[in-house]
Formats: C-alpha cells, sequence, structure tokens
C-alpha cells in the first residue's frame, strides 16, 4: 500500500495550442485544425504524466474552454452579462447568463474522458463542472415561460448524466468542480447560498450507489486564475463543516497555500466520516516555486497526525490553468510540481511504513 495521489485537472496548454486557440477565436484557423492541435497536446499530457510516475492521470483540460463553461460550448440562448467573480489582484472572470429554456448541456465530460483513453491504458480521472457552478446561469429576473425550479430539475439532469457518463466510460473517478463553495461566503456569510449549492449537488450525488460514490470526489479550492484567487480570506471553518455534508466518496482539498495548515487538518479531522478519503493538497499552482519532494513529504506527515493513512491521499491545491487563456503558468514549472508531489508521496509513505 502507498498513499494514493492524483492531479486536479488543468495543465497549461502549449505555446502553439495557445497561438491556435486566439486565431480560432478571431476567426483564422478552422475548427478541424484547432482540434488537431488539441488532440496532440491531450496525448503529449498523458505522456509526460505517465513518465512522471504519476499512478492516475488526467487529459490536462487541453480541449476545454475552461473547467466551468464546457457544457455550455455552442449553446446559442445565453446572454455574457452574467455573474462576476472578482479576483484579488483585480481581474475578474464572467458567467454568461441563460435567456430561455429548456436547458441541456451541449457538451459533456465523457467525450473529453474517451478522447484520453485513447491515447493510454493508465487510469484517468475525469474532471466535471458541479451543477452548484451551473446554477449560477439563471438570472436574477426570471425567464418568461421558464421558472427557476425548471431549470434547476433540467441543470440536475443533465448534471447527472454528465457524472454517469463518465463513470460508465471507465473514469478512474470523477471529480466535481466546486471552487464557488467558498466564493459563496464572501457573497452571503450566512450561509445560505452555500446551503443552497450543497443541497443541489446532493441531489445530484444522491442519485447514484454507494459503490458509485466511491468513484467520486469533489474539489474545493479559493480559485486560482492568473496566479490569483477569489476568496483565500474567507475562512475553511465557515466550509468544511457544510462540504462533508456532501454524499461523495472522496475529497480533493486546496491546503498547501493555506496560512494554516494544522488549524485546517483539525477541522477536517473532527468531520471526518469512516467512508471518506481526503487528498490534502501539497503543491500550490499559484506559487513560482517549485516544492522540494522532502517538503512534500512533510506536509503529507503532518497531514497523516489528522488523518487516517487509510483515509489520506495527495493532490495539487488546484489546477493549473483551470481557464484555457491563463498562460501565467508555464507547462514545464506544472509538471515539475507534479513530479514533486508523486516524489514527495512515495516519500512519505516509506516514512509512515506503507
Amino acid at each position: 500500500m502507498t498513499l494514493p495521489t492524483e492531479p486536479i485537472g488543468s495543465i497549461p496548454r502549449p505555446s502553439n495550442l495557445q497561438k491556435a486557440l486566439a486565431e480560432h477565436a478571431e476567426g483564422r484557423l478552422a475548427e478541424a485544425e484547432l482540434r488537431t492541435l488539441q488532440e496532440r497536446a491531450t496525448a503529449d499530457t498523458l505522456t509526460r504524466l505517465e513518465q512522471l510516475g504519476c499512478p492516475v492521470l488526467v487529459d490536462g483540460e487541453q480541449a476545454k474552454p475552461s473547467f466551468a463553461t464546457y457544457p455550455l460550448t455552442g449553446l446559442t440562448t445565453l446572454d455574457p452579462n452574467g455573474a462576476v467573480i472578482p479576483f484579488a489582484d483585480g481581474h475578474a472572470r464572467q458567467l454568461p447568463c441563460l435567456t430561455s429554456g429548456p436547458f441541456r448541456y451541449q457538451v459533456r465530460a465523457e467525450t473529453y474522458l474517451r478522447d484520453a483513453l485513447r491515447h493510454t491504458d493508465r487510469p484517468v480521472k475525469q474532471a466535471v463542472i458541479a451543477p452548484s457552478a451551473l446554477s449560477l446561469l439563471y438570472p436574477g429576473e426570471p425567464i418568461e415561460g421558464y421558472s427557476r425550479e425548471e431549470f434547476l430539475r433540467d441543470l440536475a439532469d443533465e448534471a447527472e448524466t454528465d457524472i454517469r457518463g463518465c463513470l460508465e466510460a471507465g473514469a478512474h473517478s470523477v471529480q466535481l468542480d466546486f471552487t464557488e463553495g467558498r466564493m459563496s461566503l464572501k457573497l452571503d456569510p450566512s450561509g445560505g447560498v452555500l446551503d443552497d449549492f450543497i443541497a443541489l449537488n446532493n441531489e445530484v450525488l444522491g442519485r447514484f450507489s454507494d459503490q458509485e460514490r466511491a468513484r467520486i470526489g469533489v474539489h474545493t479550492c479559493p480559485g486560482g486564475d492568473h496566479d490569483s484567487t477569489h476568496s483565500l480570506d474567507v475562512d475553511y471553518a465557515g466550509l468544511l463543516p457544510r462540504l462533508f455534508q456532501l454524499k461523495a466518496g472522496n475529497f480533493y482539498l486546496q491546503l498547501a497555500s493555506e496560512s494554516d495548515p494544522e488549524r485546517v487538518l483539525e477541522i477536517i479531522a473532527g468531520q471526518l466520516r469512516p467512508e471518506m478519503r481526503v487528498f490534502v493538497g501539497v503543491t500550490d499552482p499559484i506559487s513560482a516555486t517549485v516544492e522540494t519532494p522532502e517538503e512534500v513529504r512533510d506536509r503529507v506527515l503532518l497531514a497523516a497526525r489528522y488523518i487516517p493513512v487509510d483515509q489520506l491521499g495527495t493532490c495539487d491545491d488546484c489546477g493549473f490553468s483551470p481557464f484555457a487563456d491563463d498562460t501565467s503558468t508555464s507547462r514545464d514549472l506544472a509538471f515539475a510540481k507534479i513530479e514533486a508531489r508523486v516524489l514527495g508521496t512515495a516519500l512519505a509513505s516509506t516514512a509512515l511504513g506503507l
């Protein structure tokens, strides 16, 4: 037995793909040419992760426009002026909002997974967007003929299909990206919005069996875009007790960038259930400094003081490039940090006698 270790999802796109994305957006590159470059980048990502000894692979989201908006690609019933997500450095991301119903995913994560599985026989994890994030698409004013309640029912059905498709296609695990959880406490310190998010996600997760939920996880972090976050200043203590109410078997938690990780580990220890595994973040994608394997080992050994080793795993704090146009972290830097995570987790496993 060794401690499991998994990436979160996105890895910076190679420079030729970044250039191609810009040219495609300007109408100077055909869709087929872009897809060819995305497939090559996916194959290269999987190969490099294999070479680093990663036991579980990801496609690096090389073909996704962003971790959050992939289901919307090609959807015509959208207004670009939706919810705004402000980041600490002053920049913002803006979601679109829905203009009419019914709501249907245009692209499913299963398509990315099947493309990845053509390039490897190793276990592949697939990230999907949590339904709570997409609930932000519904505007403040009701849509005529399509109520919020109808939208949420459609959204839950679509999210279930997205997850189930990945499980049936052979995903090692499926990870719901839930970065809006911590941010919600900034928007609504009372926790009402967070409670609504948890209820919606549990409506979907509750449709799966115990065996299926053992392969489903939830990732939370304070956001990561252009080397900035949207909610690192929000106390984890307000999020974690509610987060662990989610009906998932695995939890992927940003921890390396926390100012007081031991305090967070104490909170985690008080919330553990026997069926849960907690993957703690041991590398910080926002930092330009590559962690050493020894630093990673020490972070894991600290976590093992609070989390039983049979319920412990490691991960990166966040994806390295959740939005396709984010070039703040280089591709080589991301792989160097992933290598440190893999090696450091192995060192910790040895130190723990596993």
